[in-house]
């Protein structure tokens, strides 16, 4: 079973959980703003929670994501939206990373470190941090930027404002959370036909 956000929680500074109840600053931060894949216009609209250190994540994002792109989102079915849902400080700082790349580089880099979290998140005898360094340099991030965003405490409240609202209001606890259009929740990994079949019945 994936772990909870508990995780997280233990190993938040009390100042930072103090401060959680603000979300103004996040609305008016341009990196949490929406990042999502598709048309908004589409019938469906999925949002996925996930966090970059889950397993069940990376599974889903591997070998079922490809085919959801193809056959669902990229033929206008399906507007899917990506919802951070970090459990635990590895994650949040790889999401953290991820919102301060540019939009168009979120979803290629967030694929990415799910695709090979066993060589940067839990590969033996390296630092998760100087791993993520490297990936974001690929994805384009300069090295000061990349200490900057890790260091940016507005950003990380904000990742865990949206946290703690989808989980106060959607009873979340672990990943991946799926929910289409608003209305049906599926709190576990599915497989492709198990979610087009939930996309066919509600377009």
């Amino acid at each position: 079973m994936p772990v909870t956000r508990r995780t997280l929680i233990a190993t938040v500074p009390p100042a930072l959980m103090a401060s959680w109840g603000s979300g103004a600053r996040a609305a008016a931060d341009p990196r949490m703003a929406v990042r999502a894949a598709g048309n908004p216009n589409a019938k469906v609209h999925v949002e996925e929670w996930f966090s970059l250190t889950c397993t069940h994540c990376a599974r889903f994002a591997m070998e079922v994501f490809p085919e959801v792109r193809s056959k669902l989102i990229d033929t206008g079915k399906v507007y899917y939206v990506f919802r951070d849902f970090p459990l635990d400080q590895v994650a949040l700082a790889a999401a953290m990373v991820a919102r301060s790349l540019p939009p168009e580089r979120y979803e290629p880099f967030v694929l990415s470190l799910l695709s090979s979290q066993d060589r940067w998140a839990f590969a033996r005898d390296v630092n998760p941090q100087d791993e993520l360094q490297k990936m974001a340099a690929l994805a384009g991030m300069p090295a000061e930027l990349f200490r900057k965003t890790l260091a940016d405490d507005t950003l990380r409240q904000a990742i865990m404002d949206e946290e703690n609202r989808a989980q106060a209001q959607y009873k979340i606890e672990g990943t991946p959370t799926f929910r289409f259009n608003d209305t049906v929740q599926v709190g576990q990994e599915m497989t492709y036909d198990e979610f087009a079949q939930k996309v066919a019945s509600l377009a």
